[in-house]
């Protein structure tokens, strides 16, 4: 690492680019493959409920996307404790990193109150967005179980910001682990009734899943109690004592990022939404290569978080070279893995594509024939969403975050809706028109955020 817990502000000689590159895989692998452990939470609901019926695997669809949307927007404010601890931690300031983590944690725990009513009324939402009201009555017996979730969710999110803020990512890949073996045993006995469990369907995966969030939360509490490492941060001592400074810092950095991350998250619901105009063969090939394009984008995902600390640990410790030479290594590293992704998809679609699908399916040539042009797109566009996810992370650790939020919208709803939408829809190219058009507003937003980061940089002076 950088340097070891608490010395942060020690002269150090000048790293090696094998010794960057080290350090950011280090860093940012474990952080990947949390996300990764993450998604196979999410995917095991989607397939035990399958298993159990239509009905259930439809309502719990809905209410895990609306379950989604808030919890993106609410992990805009864990993401900002990650530069502000960092930033800290690089100054070898140990009270700087306790009251960021713990105003985080007041400010997600707010952030969980404030939207409990909307999410428990999920139900009515649904009936008002036209919904069949059967299906709207499941949603709304897993959300009013599934919400509570959201409290321990999002307090994970704060507790992994300071993990990464003081280099231990690995924790963080561990404690996911335990959810996702946790979440499909539980799955298992609720849903269907195993194990001398009741059977409870959608609601029993309700169930599992906040039982297996809780679970992460308390492992990474425990390790944090339990580990001398940690032991001169006192992270929990007088947790209810605001400060007020500190809080208003997180808030005000967090909203943007949370915008930012709506922004982007919306534009990939608006292309399905595009894609569902076309016919149920394209939506079906959306979704199967976005699913691809996902798991691929978690890897520069925890990359960027890597990038967020390295940045925000070098601006702690007002080392220029070292500000400079992390960043390209993340952009490098980050790009390398781009490709060797974009190869992937390129050079066999087919067989990636086939794993979601049933040959007995007499639809299934069909589907795949219309998702291996999206991948040949997605091959193009991987690397841009890496370079713009990478870009966005060294902002944050300069704690810039409200010009990214514009830059983030202007590329994605200002030029790529709109191209994706004249390529696709107006211009008749389909599916790869619409894909297309998401290339250029990430490649857009990636130049942008580079572009920013490195005129910045060049601003600071360290002297």
């Amino acid at each position: 690492m950088d340097s070891p817990i608490g010395a942060g502000g020690a002269v150090k000689p000048r790293m090696s680019w094998a010794q960057h590159v080290r350090i950011t895989l280090m860093l940012g692998l474990p952080l990947a493959g949390a996300q990764l452990a993450q998604m196979a939470i999410n995917m095991t609901d989607v397939i035990m409920l399958g298993w159990y019926g239509t009905d259930d695997l439809a309502a719990g669809v809905l209410g895990t996307q609306a379950f989604l949307l808030t919890f993106m927007f609410g992990s805009g404010f864990a993401h900002a404790i990650i530069p502000i601890a960092s930033q800290a931690e690089g100054r070898g300031d140990i009270q700087g990193v306790r009251r960021s983590v713990r105003m985080g944690l007041w400010v997600t725990a707010l952030f969980g109150l404030a939207v409990m009513p909307m999410l428990w009324h999920i139900e009515t939402i649904l009936l008002w967005l036209g919904q069949e009201p059967d299906l709207a009555q499941l949603a709304g017996d897993y959300m009013r179980i599934a919400q509570w979730g959201l409290f321990p969710a999002l307090g994970t999110l704060a507790l992994r910001a300071f993990y990464s803020a003081v280099s231990r990512t690995q924790i963080i890949l561990w404690a996911t682990l335990v959810g996702t073996l946790s979440n499909a045993l539980f799955n298992y006995m609720f849903i269907f009734g195993r194990l001398g469990a009741p059977e409870l369907g959608v609601e029993g995966a309700a169930i599992a899943s906040l039982i297996s969030a809780t679970l992460i939360l308390l492992v990474l509490i425990g390790w944090i109690i339990r580990h001398e490492l940690f032991a001169s941060y006192d992270l929990f001592a007088r947790l209810w004592r605001p400060d007020w400074a500190a809080f208003f810092e997180v808030l005000w950095l967090g909203l943007p990022i949370a915008l930012t991350i709506v922004a982007e998250t919306s534009l990939f619901f608006a292309t399905a939404v595009m894609m569902g105009w076309l016919g149920t063969v394209p939506l079906a090939a959306h979704g199967i290569a976005m699913q691809l394009i996902s798991m691929s984008f978690m890897v520069p995902l925890g990359l960027s978080g890597a990038a967020t600390v390295r940045i925000g640990q070098a601006i702690g410790r007002r080392d220029g070279d070292l500000l400079s030479r992390a960043a390209i290594a993340s952009i490098g590293v980050a790009g390398v893995i781009a490709i060797l992704a974009a190869l992937m998809f390129f050079l066999v679609p087919e067989p990636l594509i086939g794993l979601f699908l049933d040959s007995g399916n007499p639809e299934a040539a069909l589907v795949l024939a219309t998702a291996v042009p999206l991948l040949t797109v997605a091959a193009g566009f991987q690397f841009f969403d890496s370079m713009q996810v990478t870009g966005a992370g060294l902002l944050r650790g300069l704690k810039d975050t409200k010009t990214p939020l514009a830059m983030a919208v202007l590329s994605y709803w200002g030029i790529g809706m709109p191209t994706a939408y004249l390529l696709g829809i107006v211009a008749g190219y389909g599916g790869v028109g619409i894909w297309s058009g998401l290339a250029i507003g990430l490649a857009i937003a990636a130049v942008l955020l580079n572009g920013r980061f490195f005129a910045r940089v060049r601003q600071l002076s360290f002297t």
